[in-house]
Protein backbone atom coordinates (compact mmCIF):
# COMPACT_ATOMS: atom_id res chain seq x y z
CA UNK A 1 0.00 0.00 0.00
CA UNK A 2 1.09 3.56 -0.65
CA UNK A 3 0.17 6.50 1.58
CA UNK A 4 -0.10 10.25 1.12
CA UNK A 5 -0.57 13.08 3.58
CA UNK A 6 -4.12 14.39 3.70
CA UNK A 7 -3.70 18.09 3.08
CA UNK A 8 -1.74 19.71 5.90
CA UNK A 9 -3.31 17.46 8.52
CA UNK A 10 -0.26 15.35 9.28
CA UNK A 11 -2.46 12.27 8.70
CA UNK A 12 -1.28 9.74 6.12
CA UNK A 13 -4.07 7.99 4.24
CA UNK A 14 -3.93 5.01 1.91
CA UNK A 15 -4.16 5.92 -1.78
CA UNK A 16 -7.15 3.60 -1.98
CA UNK A 17 -9.89 4.31 0.54
CA UNK A 18 -12.96 2.30 1.46
CA UNK A 19 -16.18 3.90 0.27
CA UNK A 20 -19.30 2.63 2.03
CA UNK A 21 -22.43 4.04 0.38
CA UNK A 22 -23.74 0.58 -0.65
CA UNK A 23 -23.70 -0.82 2.89
CA UNK A 24 -27.31 -1.24 3.92
CA UNK A 25 -28.73 -1.49 0.37
CA UNK A 26 -26.56 -3.85 -1.67
CA UNK A 27 -24.40 -5.05 1.21
CA UNK A 28 -25.36 -6.65 4.50
CA UNK A 29 -23.59 -5.94 7.78
CA UNK A 30 -21.68 -9.21 7.36
CA UNK A 31 -20.53 -8.08 3.89
CA UNK A 32 -19.45 -4.71 5.27
CA UNK A 33 -17.40 -6.26 8.05
CA UNK A 34 -15.70 -8.63 5.60
CA UNK A 35 -14.75 -5.66 3.40
CA UNK A 36 -13.27 -3.79 6.35
CA UNK A 37 -11.29 -6.86 7.44
CA UNK A 38 -9.80 -7.36 3.98
CA UNK A 39 -9.16 -3.65 3.45
CA UNK A 40 -7.18 -3.27 6.67
CA UNK A 41 -5.29 -6.49 6.00
CA UNK A 42 -4.17 -4.99 2.66
CA UNK A 43 -3.13 -1.66 4.19
CA UNK A 44 -6.19 0.48 3.53
CA UNK A 45 -6.68 2.76 6.53
CA UNK A 46 -9.27 5.29 5.31
CA UNK A 47 -12.99 4.53 5.72
CA UNK A 48 -15.37 7.17 4.37
CA UNK A 49 -19.06 7.30 5.25
CA UNK A 50 -21.91 9.78 5.81
CA UNK A 51 -24.97 10.20 7.98
CA UNK A 52 -27.29 9.79 4.96
CA UNK A 53 -25.75 6.50 3.74
CA UNK A 54 -26.62 4.15 2.21
CA UNK A 55 -27.69 5.95 -0.94
CA UNK A 56 -30.16 6.48 -2.43
CA UNK A 57 -31.07 7.71 1.03
CA UNK A 58 -34.43 6.75 2.51
CA UNK A 59 -36.23 7.00 5.83
CA UNK A 60 -35.94 3.23 6.25
CA UNK A 61 -32.19 2.87 5.66
CA UNK A 62 -30.38 6.13 6.39
CA UNK A 63 -27.78 5.91 9.18
CA UNK A 64 -27.48 2.14 8.63
CA UNK A 65 -24.00 2.39 7.14
CA UNK A 66 -22.57 4.21 10.15
CA UNK A 67 -24.11 1.60 12.45
CA UNK A 68 -22.43 -1.21 10.52
CA UNK A 69 -19.06 0.53 10.86
CA UNK A 70 -19.62 1.33 14.52
CA UNK A 71 -20.43 -2.28 15.33
CA UNK A 72 -17.21 -3.40 13.62
CA UNK A 73 -15.16 -0.81 15.52
CA UNK A 74 -16.67 -1.84 18.83
CA UNK A 75 -16.15 -5.55 18.24
CA UNK A 76 -12.63 -5.27 16.83
CA UNK A 77 -11.12 -2.69 19.17
CA UNK A 78 -9.14 -1.34 16.19
CA UNK A 79 -10.34 2.28 16.15
CA UNK A 80 -6.78 3.62 16.33
CA UNK A 81 -5.89 1.85 13.07
CA UNK A 82 -8.60 3.60 11.08
CA UNK A 83 -8.77 7.09 9.59
CA UNK A 84 -12.51 7.60 9.92
CA UNK A 85 -14.35 10.22 7.89
CA UNK A 86 -18.04 11.10 7.82
CA UNK A 87 -20.26 13.90 6.52
CA UNK A 88 -23.13 16.14 7.55
CA UNK A 89 -25.89 16.46 4.96
CA UNK A 90 -26.55 19.77 3.28
CA UNK A 91 -29.93 21.35 2.53
CA UNK A 92 -32.50 19.20 0.77
CA UNK A 93 -33.48 21.87 -1.71
CA UNK A 94 -37.07 20.77 -1.30
CA UNK A 95 -36.38 17.18 -2.37
CA UNK A 96 -38.98 14.86 -0.88
CA UNK A 97 -36.39 12.07 -0.85
CA UNK A 98 -34.51 13.87 1.94
CA UNK A 99 -37.37 14.91 4.21
CA UNK A 100 -36.33 12.24 6.71
CA UNK A 101 -33.06 14.07 7.45
CA UNK A 102 -34.01 16.51 10.21
CA UNK A 103 -37.37 17.14 8.57
CA UNK A 104 -35.74 18.19 5.29
CA UNK A 105 -34.28 21.26 7.00
CA UNK A 106 -30.66 20.18 7.34
CA UNK A 107 -28.34 23.16 7.00
CA UNK A 108 -24.76 23.92 7.91
CA UNK A 109 -25.69 25.85 11.02
CA UNK A 110 -25.02 25.11 14.70
CA UNK A 111 -28.14 23.07 15.42
CA UNK A 112 -27.78 20.80 12.43
CA UNK A 113 -24.03 20.28 12.58
CA UNK A 114 -24.00 19.49 16.30
CA UNK A 115 -27.01 17.17 16.02
CA UNK A 116 -25.60 15.41 12.97
CA UNK A 117 -22.11 15.01 14.43
CA UNK A 118 -23.33 13.72 17.78
CA UNK A 119 -25.54 11.23 15.96
CA UNK A 120 -22.68 10.02 13.79
CA UNK A 121 -20.39 9.59 16.79
CA UNK A 122 -23.04 7.58 18.60
CA UNK A 123 -23.68 5.30 15.63
CA UNK A 124 -19.98 4.90 14.86
CA UNK A 125 -19.33 4.18 18.55
CA UNK A 126 -16.34 6.46 18.73
CA UNK A 127 -15.44 9.67 20.57
CA UNK A 128 -14.02 11.46 17.54
CA UNK A 129 -13.82 11.60 13.76
CA UNK A 130 -10.51 12.08 11.98
CA UNK A 131 -12.21 14.09 9.22
CA UNK A 132 -15.68 15.67 9.27
CA UNK A 133 -16.96 16.90 5.94
CA UNK A 134 -19.82 19.02 4.61
CA UNK A 135 -21.54 16.65 2.19
CA UNK A 136 -22.50 19.39 -0.28
CA UNK A 137 -22.61 23.19 -0.14
CA UNK A 138 -25.30 25.00 1.81
CA UNK A 139 -25.63 27.51 -1.02
CA UNK A 140 -27.01 26.93 -4.51
CA UNK A 141 -24.16 26.19 -6.90
CA UNK A 142 -22.90 23.64 -9.43
CA UNK A 143 -23.09 20.24 -7.77
CA UNK A 144 -23.91 16.67 -8.74
CA UNK A 145 -23.29 16.96 -12.47
CA UNK A 146 -24.57 20.47 -13.10
CA UNK A 147 -22.24 22.05 -15.65
CA UNK A 148 -23.31 25.70 -15.65
CA UNK A 149 -23.63 28.05 -12.71
CA UNK A 150 -27.12 29.52 -12.49
CA UNK A 151 -27.44 33.12 -11.30
CA UNK A 152 -30.14 33.12 -8.66
CA UNK A 153 -31.02 34.46 -5.26
CA UNK A 154 -29.47 32.67 -2.30
CA UNK A 155 -30.58 34.66 0.72
CA UNK A 156 -31.26 31.64 2.90
CA UNK A 157 -27.82 30.04 2.72
CA UNK A 158 -25.72 29.79 5.87
CA UNK A 159 -22.61 31.97 5.73
CA UNK A 160 -19.38 30.03 5.43
CA UNK A 161 -17.87 31.88 8.39
CA UNK A 162 -20.79 30.71 10.57
CA UNK A 163 -20.30 27.11 9.45
CA UNK A 164 -16.57 27.30 10.09
CA UNK A 165 -17.14 28.72 13.56
CA UNK A 166 -19.37 25.78 14.50
CA UNK A 167 -16.89 23.27 13.08
CA UNK A 168 -14.10 24.97 15.03
CA UNK A 169 -16.09 24.41 18.22
CA UNK A 170 -16.25 20.70 17.42
CA UNK A 171 -12.50 20.59 16.87
CA UNK A 172 -11.88 22.34 20.20
CA UNK A 173 -14.26 19.90 21.91
CA UNK A 174 -12.19 16.99 20.60
CA UNK A 175 -15.03 15.53 18.53
CA UNK A 176 -13.28 16.23 15.22
CA UNK A 177 -9.61 16.30 14.33
CA UNK A 178 -9.85 17.91 10.88
CA UNK A 179 -12.51 19.30 8.56
CA UNK A 180 -13.20 19.00 4.85
CA UNK A 181 -15.75 19.84 2.17
CA UNK A 182 -17.37 17.80 -0.57
CA UNK A 183 -18.94 18.52 -3.95
CA UNK A 184 -17.32 21.96 -3.76
CA UNK A 185 -16.35 24.54 -6.34
CA UNK A 186 -13.17 26.63 -6.65
CA UNK A 187 -15.01 29.65 -5.24
CA UNK A 188 -16.20 27.62 -2.27
CA UNK A 189 -12.75 26.26 -1.45
CA UNK A 190 -11.25 29.75 -1.78
CA UNK A 191 -13.90 31.21 0.54
CA UNK A 192 -13.36 28.53 3.19
CA UNK A 193 -9.63 29.18 3.14
CA UNK A 194 -10.11 32.96 3.24
CA UNK A 195 -12.47 32.87 6.19
CA UNK A 196 -10.26 30.42 8.07
CA UNK A 197 -7.33 32.78 7.75
CA UNK A 198 -9.38 35.89 8.53
CA UNK A 199 -10.97 34.41 11.65
CA UNK A 200 -8.14 32.17 12.83
CA UNK A 201 -10.25 29.03 12.42
CA UNK A 202 -9.27 25.50 11.29
CA UNK A 203 -8.49 25.10 7.59
CA UNK A 204 -10.12 22.51 5.42
CA UNK A 205 -7.67 19.70 4.64
CA UNK A 206 -9.62 18.00 1.86
CA UNK A 207 -12.28 18.28 -0.78
CA UNK A 208 -14.22 15.16 -1.72
CA UNK A 209 -15.33 15.53 -5.32
CA UNK A 210 -15.93 13.17 -8.23
CA UNK A 211 -12.86 12.43 -10.32
CA UNK A 212 -12.39 9.77 -12.96
CA UNK A 213 -11.50 9.19 -16.59
CA UNK A 214 -15.00 10.45 -17.42
CA UNK A 215 -14.89 13.53 -15.19
CA UNK A 216 -11.62 15.45 -14.92
CA UNK A 217 -13.14 18.83 -14.08
CA UNK A 218 -11.13 18.94 -10.83
CA UNK A 219 -8.02 19.55 -12.92
CA UNK A 220 -9.28 22.86 -14.26
CA UNK A 221 -9.33 24.92 -11.06
CA UNK A 222 -9.45 22.93 -7.88
CA UNK A 223 -6.18 21.06 -8.45
CA UNK A 224 -4.28 24.33 -8.03
CA UNK A 225 -5.62 24.60 -4.48
CA UNK A 226 -4.18 21.16 -3.81
CA UNK A 227 -0.79 22.27 -5.06
CA UNK A 228 -0.63 25.75 -3.54
CA UNK A 229 -2.87 25.50 -0.48
CA UNK A 230 -2.53 21.87 0.60
CA UNK A 231 -6.16 20.86 0.10
CA UNK A 232 -6.12 17.22 -1.01
CA UNK A 233 -8.67 15.52 -3.21
CA UNK A 234 -10.58 12.53 -1.86
CA UNK A 235 -11.76 11.25 -5.22
CA UNK A 236 -15.19 9.66 -5.22
CA UNK A 237 -16.69 7.66 -8.09
CA UNK A 238 -13.25 6.86 -9.55
CA UNK A 239 -14.94 3.97 -11.39
CA UNK A 240 -18.01 6.06 -12.30
CA UNK A 241 -20.48 3.81 -10.44
CA UNK A 242 -18.75 0.83 -12.02
CA UNK A 243 -19.35 2.11 -15.56
CA UNK A 244 -15.59 2.25 -16.24
CA UNK A 245 -15.37 -1.51 -15.76
CA UNK A 246 -17.27 -1.80 -19.04
CA UNK A 247 -20.00 -3.95 -17.52
CA UNK A 248 -22.79 -1.56 -18.56
CA UNK A 249 -21.74 -1.16 -22.20
CA UNK A 250 -24.40 -1.71 -24.87
CA UNK A 251 -27.18 -1.31 -22.34
CA UNK A 252 -26.14 -4.26 -20.17
CA UNK A 253 -27.39 -4.34 -16.58
CA UNK A 254 -25.80 -7.31 -14.80
CA UNK A 255 -27.92 -8.86 -12.08
CA UNK A 256 -27.10 -7.42 -8.66
CA UNK A 257 -25.16 -4.45 -10.04
CA UNK A 258 -25.75 -0.93 -8.76
CA UNK A 259 -27.47 0.29 -11.92
CA UNK A 260 -29.73 -2.76 -12.06
CA UNK A 261 -30.97 -2.37 -8.50
CA UNK A 262 -30.86 0.76 -6.35
CA UNK A 263 -29.88 3.19 -9.16
CA UNK A 264 -32.11 1.95 -12.00
CA UNK A 265 -32.98 5.46 -13.14
CA UNK A 266 -29.45 6.86 -12.84
CA UNK A 267 -28.31 7.84 -16.36
CA UNK A 268 -25.24 10.04 -15.94
CA UNK A 269 -23.08 7.47 -17.72
CA UNK A 270 -25.57 6.46 -20.42
CA UNK A 271 -25.01 9.32 -22.85
CA UNK A 272 -23.59 8.38 -26.26
CA UNK A 273 -20.39 10.35 -25.56
CA UNK A 274 -19.88 8.65 -22.17
CA UNK A 275 -20.47 5.22 -23.66
CA UNK A 276 -18.04 5.94 -26.48
CA UNK A 277 -15.37 7.07 -24.03
CA UNK A 278 -15.90 4.07 -21.75
CA UNK A 279 -15.54 1.65 -24.66
CA UNK A 280 -12.30 3.35 -25.69
CA UNK A 281 -10.83 3.19 -22.18
CA UNK A 282 -11.83 -0.45 -21.83
CA UNK A 283 -10.02 -1.15 -25.10
CA UNK A 284 -6.83 0.52 -23.82
CA UNK A 285 -6.90 -1.60 -20.68
CA UNK A 286 -7.26 -4.81 -22.62
CA UNK A 287 -4.47 -3.84 -25.01
CA UNK A 288 -2.10 -3.63 -22.05
CA UNK A 289 -3.25 -6.67 -20.08
CA UNK A 290 -5.10 -4.70 -17.40
CA UNK A 291 -8.66 -4.90 -16.21
CA UNK A 292 -10.64 -1.74 -17.01
CA UNK A 293 -11.10 -1.09 -13.28
CA UNK A 294 -7.36 -1.24 -12.67
CA UNK A 295 -6.64 1.20 -15.49
CA UNK A 296 -9.27 3.62 -14.20
CA UNK A 297 -8.02 3.50 -10.61
CA UNK A 298 -4.35 3.65 -11.59
CA UNK A 299 -5.11 6.82 -13.56
CA UNK A 300 -6.70 8.46 -10.51
CA UNK A 301 -4.09 7.53 -7.91
CA UNK A 302 -1.30 8.59 -10.29
CA UNK A 303 -2.36 12.21 -9.86
CA UNK A 304 -0.36 14.13 -7.22
CA UNK A 305 -3.42 16.08 -6.02
CA UNK A 306 -5.25 12.86 -5.09
CA UNK A 307 -4.75 11.75 -1.49
CA UNK A 308 -7.07 8.76 -1.85
CA UNK A 309 -9.46 7.22 -4.37
CA UNK A 310 -12.62 6.03 -2.63
CA UNK A 311 -13.86 2.79 -4.13
CA UNK A 312 -17.36 1.48 -3.47
CA UNK A 313 -17.35 -2.24 -4.15
CA UNK A 314 -20.10 -4.73 -3.37
CA UNK A 315 -17.97 -7.89 -3.19
CA UNK A 316 -14.61 -9.03 -1.90
CA UNK A 317 -13.68 -10.05 -5.45
CA UNK A 318 -14.19 -6.47 -6.62
CA UNK A 319 -12.12 -5.17 -3.72
CA UNK A 320 -9.27 -7.53 -4.58
CA UNK A 321 -9.39 -6.46 -8.22
CA UNK A 322 -9.30 -2.79 -7.19
CA UNK A 323 -6.28 -3.45 -4.99
CA UNK A 324 -4.53 -4.72 -8.11
CA UNK A 325 -4.38 -1.12 -9.35
CA UNK A 326 -1.59 -0.54 -6.83
CA UNK A 327 0.68 -2.75 -8.96
CA UNK A 328 -0.03 -0.82 -12.17
CA UNK A 329 2.53 1.66 -13.45
CA UNK A 330 1.09 3.69 -16.29
CA UNK A 331 3.54 3.83 -19.19
CA UNK A 332 3.98 6.92 -21.34
CA UNK A 333 2.16 5.03 -24.10
CA UNK A 334 -0.88 4.39 -21.93
CA UNK A 335 -0.93 7.99 -20.70
CA UNK A 336 -0.78 9.26 -24.29
CA UNK A 337 -3.65 6.99 -25.32
CA UNK A 338 -5.75 8.12 -22.37
CA UNK A 339 -5.05 11.76 -23.12
CA UNK A 340 -5.99 11.32 -26.77
CA UNK A 341 -9.42 10.02 -25.76
CA UNK A 342 -9.85 12.84 -23.24
CA UNK A 343 -9.07 15.45 -25.87
CA UNK A 344 -11.58 13.86 -28.25
CA UNK A 345 -14.32 13.29 -25.64
CA UNK A 346 -13.60 15.61 -22.67
CA UNK A 347 -15.55 15.11 -19.44
CA UNK A 348 -18.61 13.34 -20.85
CA UNK A 349 -20.06 12.58 -17.40
CA UNK A 350 -19.53 15.34 -14.82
Amino acid sequence: MRYRQLGRSGIDVSVLGLGTLTWGHQNSEHDAHQQIDLALAEGINLIDTAEMYPTPTSAETWRTTERYIGNWLAASGRRAEVVLASKVSGPSGGLQTQQHIRGGLSRHDRRNIVEALDGSLERLRTDYLDVYQLHWPDRKTTTFGQREYVYQGDAESIAIEETLSVLAEQVRAGKVRHIGVSNETPWGVAEFLKQSERLGLPRIVSVQNPYSLLNRLFEGGLSEFSDREGVSLLAYSPLAFGALTGKYLNGARPEGSRLSSVYRAFNRYDSPSAQEAIAAYVDIARQHGLTPAQLALAFVIDKPFVASALTGQTSLAQLRENLGALDVSLSDEIKAQVQAIHQRIPNPAP
